[in-house]
């Protein structure tokens, strides 16, 4: 299973990606899991992928989102932000607790 936020990492460097050994020391995860995880969005068609035309080196890629890419994309990016401002609320609320008990002291 995939996780939502890897995922969503490779969504947003997807077409940015220059290869899959750059891609993998940004992400700081092994080549091997980010070459599963490519083919993973590409069986699912949210990603394709396509040779550079105009490279000597036919093992130069481009990868796109599909129009399902860039949903999935928009749907992870929103749920990572709605968990995101859940922890925030949760912190916020646990230090005006804190404050409110410094202040009956």
């Amino acid at each position: 299973m995939l996780s939502d936020e890897l995922t969503l990492s490779i969504l947003r460097k997807s077409e940015s990606i220059e290869s899959q050994p750059s891609l993998a020391r940004q992400l700081g995860y092994s080549v091997g899991k980010i070459n599963f995880i490519l083919k993973a969005l590409v069986d699912k068609g949210l990603i394709k992928i396509e040779n550079f035309s105009s490279s000597k080196q036919k093992k130069n890629y481009k990868y796109l989102l599909t129009e399902d890419g860039i949903k999935e994309k928009i749907k992870l990016t929103e749920k990572f932000v709605a968990r995101k401002k859940a922890e925030y609320d949760e912190l916020y609320q646990e230090l005006e607790e804190y404050r409110q008990s410094e202040i009956v002291k």
